[in-house]
């Protein structure tokens, strides 16, 4: 999404880079073919001057792969004036006979590629998005602490064939069940060892709702921010927690070419495979972030029950496949349209 479109043309070296935490292996090529491949430290500086005192008369252009190391060798080539792709993995070709794997050898394939015009950069956020990333990773990882420590806590009292104190549906886990919990009968060992993970369930609910409402102060401290969550709100069944991972990944809605490329960035359209007049469509693609595809589904659920037209479309796609199939897929179509804004006529 909002990826500038690359003319080999315009350039005169392509230079593929390997990128880990302590080197880069680079290599140079241009329109005649293979120039020279080396290894170099981690330093946009020092790969500025070799490109300068070798290369400084020439249009050159870079790419790597999507990893670890972010965006900073992004950032730092695009404040001197050259052009970088980053590139997804998945998405460089590679021989399908390829068996031998090198730092070099990629950086190759990386330049040949982008040399070929066979390369598409990835959406690269601003920083006042990469910020929010950070603040929705941190939260969905410490919900996933939570999550964790229940299902320990149930698994301990499964195993000493201790029942788990009843309670109505959706207070499962309220003040008064952890409350039980402590006071449950059980030797000494287990019970220092239920009330640790139930420290631990505390402190980790505790820290989600802490990286919660740092979610919401960063959101509300950047008006244009802020506005866009408040339009995002408005489609039935998205609060603020999906509304703000929405937003950390799609990033600047101005770089959004065309609304319709939103289900496929967040993995909702089907796979096709499709010769001739024949039409094959599987599942959707999962491609993109599976947390914020699982919390819009999750929310088109409480969609369905908010809004009569998406309420109703949803019967409508349930009613076209098999039982145990249409509910699934139908909330997924759900999904897509909320990711469209509603249902398209």
């Amino acid at each position: 999404m909002g990826a500038q479109t690359f003319i080999p043309r315009d350039y005169d070296v392509f230079a593929g880079l390997d990128v880990d935490k302590k080197s880069i292996s680079v290599t140079f090529t241009d329109h005649q073919g293979f120039l020279k491949s080396m290894r170099m430290p981690y330093s946009v500086e020092h790969l500025v001057n070799h490109v300068r005192k070798h290369y400084g008369d020439k249009k050159v252009a870079f790419a790597y792969e999507a990893g670890p190391t972010g965006y900073g060798l992004y950032d730092g080539l695009v404040a001197q004036q050259y052009p970088c792709l980053i590139a997804s993995p998945s998405m460089i070709p590679k021989a399908p006979g390829q068996r031998v794997k090198t730092n070099r050898l990629d950086s190759r394939g990386i330049a040949e590629n982008l040399r070929g015009g066979q390369l598409k950069s990835i959406h690269v956020p601003t920083t006042l998005y990469r910020e929010l990333r950070h603040l929705t990773q941190l939260r969905d990882a410490l919900v996933s602490e939570v999550v964790a420590m229940k299902q320990r806590i149930k698994s301990l009292l499964l195993m000493e064939g201790l029942e788990f104190p009843p309670a109505p549906a959706g207070s499962q886990w309220s003040f008064m069940v952890k409350d039980k919990l402590r006071k449950l009968p059980c030797s000494s060992v287990v019970r220092f060892k239920l009330d640790q993970l139930l420290d631990n369930l505390e402190f980790n609910e505790k820290q989600v709702l802490k990286s919660t409402r740092e979610i919401r102060r960063f959101c509300q401290n950047d008006p244009e921010l802020f506005q866009c969550i408040g339009y995002v709100k408005t489609l039935p069944g998205i609060g603020w927690i999906v509304a703000s991972q929405m937003m950390a990944r799609i990033g600047d809605w101005r770089q959004i070419k065309n609304i319709r490329q939103l289900p496929a960035f967040l993995g909702l359209v089907p796979t096709e495979s499709s010769t001739g007049e024949r039409t094959e469509r599987g599942s959707i693609t999962h491609s993109g972030d599976p947390r914020l595809r699982s919390k819009l589904i999750q929310a088109s659920w409480s969609a369905i029950r908010q809004d009569g037209e998406l309420r109703e479309f949803f019967r409508t796609v349930a009613k076209k496949h098999p039982r145990h199939l249409g509910p699934r897929v139908a909330i997924v179509a759900v999904a897509q349209c909320a990711s469209l804004g509603g249902v398209d006529e």
